[in-house]
């Protein structure tokens, strides 16, 4: 029997300080989500709404017509569900119509689609069926055409753009079987040999893997002369010897989802086929998803327009107790949440996408709050959908046609969106790279003061610094704006929600003060009171978002109105959200969730478990991921 894989041995301490080497760390560009967290309403970033170039809408509106006509023709959803496979002569129709090259520069051969654009597609695509969806973002949000757009040298675009731009699909290629959001103990090692370095080892969740002709794959570069080693991105040719696709994962959901385990045994790769310098891996991964992270909310937000069409269908024409089932407040209330979250979601991608665009803002923790309040947001409207659906939302929409009714396939959306809140980042890690990010000017003048390895002349230094920060920045937190009644006075109505916002984006940076003065270096460790945090600026985000999207929809469209209706009615219901989560903040049972998981762990209440019979039988797990030749078939297969 072969020895396990020899995982780097990491404490947590080295654990976070990979993580920390991977962000980028410099702000070169103003962002607005930064200056919220730090008590610094910053609407000047924001509005007037940023628009797109009328060439960018021509060629945007243009293609999205070719796809709908696509949508609606040529992808079967309901065949995708049963099949649990998207048919091959669909993948070819996209390749055909250009779908894979959304946001390929067209000297490439791709179409140049914005970052709009290129979500409001993925909505659309992802509207007749979140597989196909799914492999189209896999494909270029994190696929190879991302990192190489920004990291590529000019020979690695022209060998591979052009092929990922018509024909190749890609795959990303970072988690292991043991590895998951903690990098430093990534076991696939890259091994430098001449001109090539060697891959060995295995990866799991591969979206796309199973049928991607281009991978771009996270290995460790051992350190060596010449060599200085880290985590290091490559592309790889997923037919080259060696690469072996062991296993299609199914999934409760996106059961079309080519996703796959991938062992690598010996696989040369040229060193021209590697992305950045030694040891850049994490930062072009993080880099990649900065924008990436949109595709996934530009999908929620797709997901929760559908919702609101068949709630509003299915309510008005279903009759209970003499009237439609739309009339009762218990129903009314939940059409209610559909439509305003789904207005709210749709501008926080768009305002997020448009900034993108323009690029005149840091986006980082936009993109990540949109990814955050999408997955989270979207879930509840399915599940508000299947509830207003009752025993139908349940029920197949196989079953339900056979029947002889309509064929809504809404307990599939609650599966299909089910995993949003672990792709690309889970919830809880989420919260803590937000968090993170929205404490960076805190860290940056008082990090030393926390660190319990600086030297008292380090944390002397740090002093200084932080006081000289805080008689700065502590006084603007007192008063501003949101205490005067004429203020932001062009969005009529909107206002009194725009003065919320600056008031609480107030509150919510001395209550962070507050948890760091009182908590200092275990402030990391208050992952729940930090992710109340998130929260609560993720509320503020969509409100200033939706409020801005209102008032562009007012002065630019005949719907002004009920744009305004809906902002309105979305800013008082987070309101509700933001004063419980304050109210968390500092009234929890933080403390006692952690002595009953800490009996739970010591089995204290396995006395608990019984009367019940465990169906998941034995074995391990973790599936052992050894490195060495592979014993299993090959599943890997290309698309004609």
């Amino acid at each position: 029997m072969s020895a396990p894989a020899q995982r780097p041995k990491v404490t947590e301490r080295e654990a976070r300080q990979v993580a920390e080497a991977a962000r980028e760390r410099d702000w070169r560009k103003p962002s607005f989500a930064k200056e919220l967290f730090l008590g610094r309403f910053r609407l000047d970033l924001v509005h007037p709404h940023p628009l797109p170039a009328a060439e960018d809408v021509r060629r945007g509106e243009a293609f999205l017509a070719v796809l709908r006509g696509f949508c609606e023709t040529r992808i079967d959803g309901a065949r995708i569900e049963r099949e649990a496979r998207i048919p091959d002569e669909t993948i070819a129709g996209l390749k055909e119509i250009g779908a894979l090259g959304m946001k390929i520069d067209p000297k490439y051969g791709g179409l140049g689609l914005t970052q709009l654009y290129y979500n409001r597609a993925l909505a659309l695509v992802g509207s007749a069926s979140p597989a196909v969806g799914a492999l189209l973002s896999a494909h270029q949000s994190i696929g190879v055409p991302q990192p190489l757009k920004l990291f590529g040298t000019q020979e690695q675009k022209d060998a591979f753009l052009p092929r990922l731009a018509r024909t190749d699909l890609s795959a990303f290629l970072l988690t292991e079987p043991d590895v998951g959001s903690d990098p430093a103990r990534l076991a696939t090692a890259a091994v430098p040999d001449g001109d090539a370095y060697v891959l060995d080892g295995v990866k799991l969740w591969t979206t796309n893997g199973v049928v991607a002709d281009l991978l771009v794959v996270m290995a460790r570069v051992p350190a060596s002369e010449g060599h200085p080693g880290g985590i290091t991105a490559f592309v790889v040719e997923a037919d080259a010897p060696g690469v072996t696709v062991e296993h299609r994962n199914a999934f409760m959901g996106l059961r079309g989802l080519e996703n796959g385990v991938t062992r690598f045994h010996g696989v040369r790769v040229p060193a021209a086929h590697r992305i950045g310098p030694e040891g850049a891996g994490l930062k072009i991964a993080l880099t990649t998803l900065n924008t990436g992270r949109l595709s996934l909310p530009a999908a929620c937000a797709g997901a929760a327009k559908w919702c609101l069409k068949i709630a509003r269908e299915w309510s008005g024409e279903r009759e209970q107790w003499g009237r439609p089932i739309a009339r009762h407040e218990a129903v009314s209330t939940k059409i209610s949440f559909i439509a305003v979250t789904a207005f709210a979601l749709e501008a926080v991608v768009d305002l997020a996408s448009q900034l993108a665009d323009e690029d005149r803002n840091d986006i980082r923790i936009e993109a990540a709050l949109a990814k955050l309040y999408g997955s989270e947001k979207a879930w509840l409207i399915a599940d508000e959908l299947v509830q207003i659906r009752g025993g139908r939302g349940y029920e197949t929409a196989d079953s339900l046609a056979a029947r002889g009714e309509r064929a809504v396939p809404a307990e599939q959306l609650l599966r299909d969106l089910r995993i949003n809140r672990i792709f690309e980042g889970s919830t809880e890690i989420m919260h803590l790279l937000i968090a993170r990010e929205a404490v960076d000017a805190h860290l940056s003048v008082a990090g030393d003061l926390i660190d319990p390895e600086k030297s008292l002349a380090d944390k002397a230094k740090a002093g200084a610094r932080a006081g000289g920060f805080y008689a700065r920045w502590f006084p603007g937190l007192v008063a501003g704006a949101g205490q005067l009644p004429g203020s932001y006075g062009e969005f009529g109505s909107l206002a009194t929600h725009l003065r919320y916002v600056e008031r609480t984006s107030r509150k919510l940076a001395r209550s962070t003060f507050y948890a760091m003065s009182r908590w200092q270096g275990r402030m990391e460790l208050k992952q729940a009171f930090l992710g109340r945090i998130v929260d609560i600026g993720a509320e503020l985000f969509a409100m200033s978002a939706a409020c801005v999207r209102a008032e562009l929809l007012r002065t630019t469209t005949d719907h002004g109105h009920e744009a305004v209706q809906l902002a309105d009615a979305f800013c008082h219901q987070a309101r509700l959200r933001v004063e419980e989560l304050f109210t968390r903040l500092w009234s929890n049972t933080d403390d006692l969730d952690r002595r009953i998981v800490e009996g739970v762990l010591a089995g204290r209440y396995t006395w608990l478990e019984a009367g019940i019979v465990d169906p998941s039988g034995e074995g391990p797990w973790i599936a052992d991921a050894t490195p060495g030749p592979s014993t299993e078939e090959n599943v890997h297969r290309k698309i004609p």
